[in-house]
């Protein structure tokens, strides 16, 4: 089974905005879900798919690197989590990646 971990990071949260850089228990929140995805595989399987430069620079600052920045049209709170899925395993697929499984994880 060759898995790939999808974080779904927007940056324009309603409820709490920035919720996803907010710290919690000593870091970002986000980085929570990036340490579980590291318990199960490396690195290279774990893809923050975000619209937001300070949620990417987060990510990066904390050693994952960010692919891609999500388009602008699977931005908005009325973007479905399945699109924002079938995007980032298109990208890896155009590069010759290919996953069997997708995990998702939502910070």
């Amino acid at each position: 089974m060759r898995p790939l971990f999808i974080i779904t990071a927007r940056g324009g949260s309603k409820g709490l905005p920035g919720k996803n850089i907010k710290e919690f228990n000593g870091k970002p929140l986000i980085c929570h879900s990036i340490d579980i995805a590291r318990n199960f595989v490396k690195d290279e399987y774990v893809c923050v798919t975000t619209d937001d430069n300070e949620i990417a620079q987060t990510v990066q600052n904390y050693g994952l690197q960010v692919p891609f920045i999500r388009p602008a049209e699977l931005a908005p709170d009325t973007a479905s989590s399945q699109d924002v899925l079938i995007h980032a395993w298109k990208f890896y697929e155009n590069k010759g990646a290919n996953f069997d499984t997708i995990v998702l994880l939502q910070p």
